[in-house]
């Protein structure tokens, strides 16, 4: 079975169209990062590291340091519920665009990153 496309791309070619979507609704680069961060455990500079490198989608989700707080995210994207996706770079993916479309949406970032506090 081959591959979807979105995991051999690199994630640097994805990363600037999540920050433009977030942009063109008055939310920032630095909010779309702190979801990345919060999202995949890399630091921020762990993050620059991997755009910078040029790592594929499939690699940068894999060599995450950790995706703890992923099973918070409930709900729909592209007409699909992502806690019933079992491949876990496809569910890593669209946890990733739910969390863009809430920044996107007006969300705030307590609710985005599902402060339990």
């Amino acid at each position: 079975m081959t591959k979807p496309k979105i995991y051999t791309m690199s994630f640097a070619k994805v990363y600037p169209l999540y920050i433009a979507k977030a942009e063109r609704k008055g939310r920032t680069k630095a909010e779309v990062d702190t979801i990345i961060c919060w999202l995949t455990g890399y630091s921020p500079e762990e993050l620059q590291e991997q755009v910078d490198k040029q790592t594929d989608v499939e690699t940068f989700f894999a060599e995450a340091p950790e995706l703890p707080s992923r099973n918070l995210i409930k709900g729909v994207i592209c007409g699909v519920r992502v806690e019933d996706i079992e491949e876990e770079t496809m569910k890593n993916i669209r946890y990733m665009d739910k969390l863009i479309d809430e920044l996107a949406k007006g969300k705030k970032m307590e609710k985005i990153l599902r402060d339990s506090s």
